[in-house]
């Protein structure tokens, strides 16, 4: 018996989600697909696993791994006397989310912030680019800083980040306590009720 013999309706409700969400995440369905069911499954899984359980080409399989490779999602392994490639993704989520964000941030943010810093540079020439700069700047260091954030989350170890994310409203009435204390911020005891 064969994966596909096995795959579950749960498994197959995961799978179908992923592809329809890939597009939006920017990638397509196929690829979307192909990494739910690496992820889910209890094994690696070789090309032609992948493309009998899914049916799909086996070109769009091999092109779909590669681009998993490209954003290192997925591990390629080899079993003894088996010629074949073999494909899982990371066993730790928190090192998938990781990965992912890396890849992100090089391909899409790193540009934007190369863009805004080259912007900045330049000497505006009327009161229309000078706000146009005032307004870049403003997104150049909101960006910057959660660069810089998501840097030090990086640099936790999973198990103190998921702490730190577990935290979320404590850590809010924290800040707006020490706003109130410091007399930052717009906060008035009004607007908390609960005084904290």
């Amino acid at each position: 018996m064969t994966y596909v013999n096995h795959l579950p309706p749960l498994n197959r409700q995961f799978v179908a989600h992923f592809g329809e969400m890939g597009s939006r995440w920017g990638i397509n369905r196929t690829v979307g697909q192909m990494y739910a069911l690496i992820f889910l499954s209890p094994r690696p899984l070789n090309a032609d696993e992948i493309a009998e359980t899914l049916e799909f080409s086996r070109s769009n399989v091999s092109m779909g791994l590669k681009e998993l490779q490209a954003w290192r999602l997925v591990k390629l392994s080899h079993q003894p006397g088996d010629r074949r490639e073999y494909f899982e993704a990371p066993k730790d989520v928190w090192e998938i989310f990781r990965v992912l964000a890396e890849e992100r941030r090089r391909r899409e943010i790193e540009p934007t912030l190369s863009m805004l810093r080259m912007a900045l540079l330049e000497e505006p020439s009327s009161d229309e680019e000078r706000h146009a700069q005032e307004r870049m700047r403003e997104m150049h260091e909101l960006i910057d800083r959660l660069m810089t954030w998501f840097d030090d989350v990086q640099r936790l170890a999973p198990e103190t980040a998921m702490q730190l994310m577990g935290m979320g409203t404590a850590v809010t009435r924290v800040l707006e306590f020490k706003d109130r204390l410091t007399g930052k911020g717009n906060h008035s005891p009004k607007s908390n009720p609960s005084g904290v």
